[in-house]
């Protein structure tokens, strides 16, 4: 089968569910986005395993998976988004053997799939049925937050712009610590804005 490839574009707050964030999938030959509503725990997961400098105290739990799978000699080769079913992504994750070539082909949920093919640095594909489906062409550039939203974003740069170095530092260690992985994520930008402005 063709399998088209996807990159993540981003994730934000879902606008239609409660509680839940939207992770925005892109096909890379046209531009076709795919959001996929993930809950919480999954939209952490993955802005961690993107952002490769901040490591949470404890081993999350696709941290864990991980973890087993390389220890026993598996990599993670790909992630398949192989069906939409009322709004419902399923997804196929597959492993082989470094040793042996033995592959291994797991179904999950979607969330859970990209939590795992970041860690490994690993490819995503979806199908051309499932673009037509629930792909949407969407201009990023021209997407408008809510003035709510963006006001609260704006306080926070400019909250974090007054604090020094140090005391960005210090609270990205507590965030972490806590496991308060979205400020985490802002204060290690900020961090890495300042640096890379200092070189």
């Amino acid at each position: 089968m063709d399998y088209k490839k996807l990159i993540i574009r981003g994730i934000s707050y879902s606008q239609t569910q409660s509680g839940a964030y939207a992770l925005l999938l892109e096909n890379v030959e046209s531009n076709v986005k795919i959001p996929v509503v993930i809950g919480n725990f999954e939209a952490q997961s993955i802005s961690l395993g993107l952002e490769k400098d901040i490591h949470p105290p404890r081993p999350l739990t696709h941290d864990l998976f991980t973890s087993f799978a390389k220890s026993t000699n598996f990599e993670l080769d790909s992630v398949i988004i192989y069906q939409i079913i009322d709004g419902v992504f399923f997804s196929n994750i597959n492993f082989k053997n470094i040793l042996t070539q033995e592959e291994v082909i797991l179904d999950a949920r979607t969330s859970d799939a990209v939590a795992m093919a970041v860690r490994f640095d690993a490819p995503i594909f979806t199908t051309d049925q499932v673009l037509n489906e629930a792909g949407i062409l969407l201009d990023l550039e021209d997407a408008s937050k809510p003035n709510t939203e963006f006001e609260e974003e704006r306080e926070d740069e400019q909250t974090m712009m007054m604090l020094s170095m140090e005391e960005l530092e210090t609270l990205l260690a507590t965030a972490v610590k806590d496991e308060d992985f979205d400020t985490a994520l802002q204060l290690q930008d900020e961090i890495k804005k300042r640096k890379k402005n200092i070189e």
